[in-house]
């Protein structure tokens, strides 16, 4: 069994280790997005000149080898990651994997450096978007994998060819208030840092012990649900 989980915009300072070289792929994004200016980072982020003026000096130190890293489930800090239980990483290292638009798919543990970088941003290695860059090393990442939890947006999913998105079981939470379902993206985030929280604790290695999850008044709600897909749902007043 593995969690599939996003990357975060949001990051933590846990402590440096030692760093990693990069992959081949990653060096070429290295090399296209280090030589852009900060003048040129502020449009190609939709950012302020200020936090422009930052990325930049984050790619500058990436490209000459001096960026500290940290391991990526404890880098990252933005809702779900937040709710994860950070400093057990024993579970984590064995059963999460991060999908990253840099690294590529890589363990909850892998020493990274500091950097912003998603799928929405327009960026093309060898003429390729970055979704179809790495979807075929993406796709290898997983392939011996008989169970694959997703707890990825539609963003990071869609990078996996369509294929191997026919194999994800993905996991769904909703709020219930008076007989009616909702979400929103602070649902989503919350409830798949706390469904992991839990997989941790329990030491979770199938699919139906993760259906007995119970945490935060969420529940698995099987009148909901399908093979490929996992709902659970907590009641609000």
């Amino acid at each position: 069994m593995k969690f599939l989980i996003p990357t975060a915009k949001e990051m933590a300072d846990p402590g440096s280790i030692p760093a990693q070289q990069l992959s081949e792929q990653s060096q070429a994004i290295l090399a296209a997005v280090s030589c852009l200016s900060a003048d040129q980072l502020t449009a190609f982020y939709k950012i302020s000149p200020a936090a422009a003026q930052k990325e930049w000096q984050r790619w500058q130190d990436l490209l000459a080898g001096t960026a500290s890293s940290y391991p990526a489930i404890q880098l990252f800090n933005g809702l779900m990651y937040r709710q994860i239980d950070r400093e057990n990483l024993d579970y984590l290292a064995e059963h999460v994997l991060i999908t990253s638009a840099l690294y590529g798919v890589i363990g909850a543990t892998f020493p990274i450096a500091e950097h912003r970088l998603d799928f929405q941003q327009h960026l093309k290695i060898d003429g390729h978007s970055l979704k179809t860059y790495w979807r075929p090393l993406y796709d290898q990442a997983v392939s011996g994998e008989d169970l694959l939890i997703s707890l990825l947006s539609s963003e990071f999913e869609t990078v996996f060819s369509p294929t191997v998105q026919e194999r994800f079981v993905r996991v769904l939470f909703h709020e219930e208030k008076a007989g009616q379902l909702k979400t929103h993206s602070t649902i989503s985030k919350k409830g798949r840092g706390l469904l992991l929280k839990q997989a941790q604790q329990k030491n979770v290695n199938t699919l139906k012990q993760l259906k007995k999850l119970s945490f935060e008044q969420f529940n698995y709600r099987e009148e909901l649900s399908n093979p490929q897909q996992l709902v659970f749902v907590r009641k609000v007043d």
